[in-house]
């Protein structure tokens, strides 16, 4: 498997790829005027604790006060896994130190964290934790315990906090780790002088741009290179971080230098058009269609034009298992979290459904992000969710219309009429010496009224005794309409 990262800087935004085998596998996109705050750590001041809610709103600057839970408390814990209550742990008006662990997303605050964590190219930090852990994406038993014994024995003897070691350590060596280690603890050393001087709220650490994340978390033995497109010398503090931080990168960083944009000529300006389409043809002639709403996404596999060579039942299981592998494409791509219900074509065999779990499990594996699956349900469905940490691409890069207000549908000219009709109607009883009305709306508004529901006006003018004038405003959307007397 061969891996390409594929870096697009401005001064506005940095866009980042994940190229597997030639095929746009992963995207995350950074407007500078966006910035995620997952990572950074604030000095915050407690502004309510609730009791009932067994949680706290924290100010930490922000337009809005973020959310820690006492879950989220490191010293809350105790000793039989159990937690304090949070009244007895924070107080209102207190100074605390907290971590993003989620991005506000829609009408909710940032998710915090007491729980201190930096991340190395190799390491995680854990200042306040003695625990030393490796990844799960590491399975190989063997290589678990080297890890663990490595890291216990090249940590400090003072050093009193703890370490996870990450997926791309696998294989590494001493000096690796001493590398990370001197690092984070001079990162720690920075952070602490801050919070003795620094009032609440204050940001004590912001995580790094998403370029040099891309640098730090992305890159791992498969990444074969990485391709740098910068309007300015971004390609120069890339290589002084990579040299500084994670060396074996520095030898794999291309600057980009041809004519044509590196997201154009790698097909990926295409791949995020048809990521924010709704549907999302299959190679087979099927189809998918995506809904994404405040509680949950769905997604519907439909056979389309595809009708198979031998009975249905074969194009359905055909459609449904190059359906799993697009939907865990397209997850990522999208970035789309929180429950998501998946509604594949109804299947009669047994083991048709279960081949289809087992692929969609498969090409979920990959995923950065925590997922958790279930069984198919009585009704055919499979219920999963995907940890929100970010907005969805969506989010980012589009906005509600400002026809139909995000409903994804707009009102008729014929019910806008009615509507229209209704409002004369109401306004005439309520104020009896009006004397005349004027109607101010859309072009195919008013061209209604004058042709299929031009009899209906003439009644309404008939029944309430005053005329009724139409006037067209260009600018006017569908659904929009004034109404004047006098």
């Amino acid at each position: 498997m061969s891996e390409e990262l594929l870096i697009h800087c401005s001064a506005q935004e940095t866009r980042v790829a994940v190229m597997v085998n030639g095929i746009l596998e992963d995207l995350h996109i950074e407007r500078r005027a966006q910035r995620g705050l997952v990572g950074n750590v604030y000095k915050g001041k407690v502004m309510r604790v609730l009791p009932g809610m067994q949680s706290a709103f924290i100010d930490i600057g922000l337009e809005r006060t973020a959310f820690l839970h006492v879950h989220d408390i490191f010293t809350a814990r105790q000793d039989d896994g159990t937690y304090k209550p949070i009244e007895y742990v924070l107080h209102e008006g207190e100074s605390v130190i907290v971590q993003v662990s989620k991005d506000p997303i829609g009408t909710k605050g940032a998710r915090l964290t007491t729980t201190i964590s930096l991340a190395g190219h190799k390491l995680v930090y854990l200042p306040k934790e003695p625990h030393i852990g490796v990844s799960q994406r590491i399975e190989d038993e063997t290589e678990r315990e080297r890890l663990k014994a490595l890291v216990t024995a090249v940590r400090a003897e003072t050093e009193k906090g703890g370490y996870i070691v990450r997926t791309c350590a696998e294989g590494a060596t001493s000096e690796d780790f001493l590398t990370d280690m001197e690092y984070l603890s001079r990162l720690w050393k920075q952070i602490s002088a801050k919070i003795s001087v620094c009032s609440a709220p204050s940001i004590l650490y912001q995580d790094l741009y998403l370029e040099s994340r891309a640098l730090r978390d992305m890159v791992n033995e498969n990444t074969t290179r990485v391709l740098v497109d910068s309007w300015d010398d971004n390609i120069e503090a890339l290589s002084e971080f990579a040299e500084n931080f994670v060396p074996t990168v520095a030898d794999k960083l291309e600057m980009y230098t041809g004519e044509i944009p590196l997201f154009e000529q790698y097909g990926i300006e295409n791949e995020i058009e048809k990521a924010l389409s709704r549907r999302v043809d299959l190679k087979s002639g099927g189809y998918l269609i995506f809904d994404q709403n405040e509680a949950m996404s769905t997604i519907d596999v439909n056979t389309g034009a595809y009708v198979g060579k031998r009975d249905f039942g074969d194009t359905v299981f055909k459609t449904n298992l190059e359906a799993a592998r697009v939907i865990a494409r397209q997850l990522r791509l999208r970035n789309l979290g929180g429950i998501i219900i998946i509604d594949f074509i109804d299947m009669e065999k047994d083991a048709h459904r279960a081949a289809v779990l087992a692929e969609l499990q498969k090409a979920v594996s990959t995923d950065r992000v925590h997922i958790t699956m279930s069984n198919f349900t009585e009704l055919g469905l499979i219920e999963m969710t995907r940890k929100r940490t970010r907005d969805s691409l969506g989010h980012i890069l589009c906005e509600p219309c400002p026809l139909c207000g995000g409903r994804g549908e707009i009102k008729t000219a014929r019910t806008v009429c009615y509507e229209i009709l209704r409002e004369i109607l109401r306004e005439w009883r309520q104020y009896p010496g009006i004397k005349s009305f004027c109607i101010i709306a859309s072009q195919t508004v008013i061209d209604l009224f004058l042709e299929d529901e031009a009899a209906a006006l003439d009644l309404l003018q008939d029944f309430i005794g005053s005329p009724v004038s139409l006037q067209v405003e260009s600018c006017y959307s569908p659904e929009q309409y004034d109404i004047t007397f006098s």
